[in-house]
């Protein structure tokens, strides 16, 4: 493996008038798991796509595993491995089956135990020789990425595996990812799960509108939207008027009757915030302590991303 799993310096991707990539910079460690978030349209499979030999750049330079997109085709795709949104298996074949077919497209010879170990790794052995048309959505992803593995490629492309898998799921496939990185593999994800992205990645980058918003780590992201703060649900609009009133450095949401108050953390500092709002006879239906997750990221981002930072540097400042 080279120093980059993935290098990418002024990508760009049109179609006419339409840019969907505009001059994207990035760098993928090895043995990282790099995730790719944006609002849908915001050129995440596009970007999966250049960077896996389908779709051609119109400028800029992509070098994967250490080879040239452009110039050398075949090294890159011998060295990645690709999940799409949606699971690509054929329903009338068996798991087995479907495992076999890409053992032989891979040219693996016969005698290597590759099916066998993927079906136990993935806990596919008992439906193995059922057809995939009666397996479930997760059996059906599991199948999908253990397919992706044979041939053990250095770098896998996950682009959104888990959407439409119910919770239990989609932990399963964060610990069979976790496990792929464990043992040096790199992983690229994009995802509509701001969960999974915190949960998951090393790196984070956010795409909007063609262009990488931010990049960092989540903490570092997470710090760029400010503290924490305490958010107070009312049950009637008069009493989060008069809160409003009585803490000028809040954020009113009438809809929600909520308002959110900036906190530093501190235990002493929330007793003095209760008793201003109880001497003037205040009384929040609930409140909530919260420090800033990824939703809030997500949101100040691809809300404002005319005033936000777009370096790692200007983040973590």
């Amino acid at each position: 493996m080279t120093r980059s799993a993935i290098a990418v310096s002024g990508l760009r991707k049109a179609y006419g008038d339409k840019v969907v990539l505009d001059g994207i910079d990035l760098t993928v460690a090895p043995g990282s798991i790099y995730s790719l978030l944006g609002p849908n349209g915001a050129g995440k499979t596009t970007m999966v796509n250049v960077l896996t030999t389908l779709l051609k750049a119109d400028a800029g330079t992509i070098r994967v595993a250490g080879h040239d997109v452009a110039t050398a085709t075949r090294q890159v795709r011998a060295a990645i491995g690709v999940t799409g949104q949606f699971a690509a298996v054929d329903d009338l074949l068996s798991g087995r089956e479907n495992l076999q077919l890409m053992a032989d497209l891979k040219h693996i010879r016969s005698s290597d135990p590759i099916v066998t170990r993927l079906l136990e790794r993935f806990d596919l052995v008992e439906s193995a020789d059922r057809m995939v048309s009666t397996y479930s959505g997760g059996m059906r992803r599991k199948l999908d990425l253990a397919m992706t593995l044979v041939g053990n490629p250095q770098i896998i492309f996950l682009d959104e595996p888990t959407t439409g898998l119910d919770p239990r799921s989609r932990r399963t496939m964060w610990a069979i990812v976790r496990e792929l990185v464990a043992e040096g593999g790199t992983i690229f994800l994009t995802t509509q799960y701001l969960e999974e992205a915190d949960q998951l990645a090393d790196q984070i980058a956010v795409l909007h509108q063609g262009r990488l918003v931010a990049e960092g780590t989540p903490e570092e992201l997470k710090r760029q939207v400010g503290g924490s703060h305490v958010q107070f649900r009312f049950a009637e609009i008069h009493e989060l008027e008069t809160a409003a009133r009585l803490l000028p450095e809040s954020t009113r949401d009438d809809e929600e009757l909520t308002l959110r108050v900036p906190h530093d953390g501190e235990s002493r500092s929330l007793v003095a915030l209760l008793n201003r709002l109880d001497q003037q006879s205040i009384n929040a239906q609930e409140f909530s302590v919260r420090t800033p997750d990824l939703d809030d990221v997500f949101l100040a981002l691809t809300d404002q991303t005319s005033t936000k930072p777009t370096s790692k540097e200007a983040i973590a400042r």
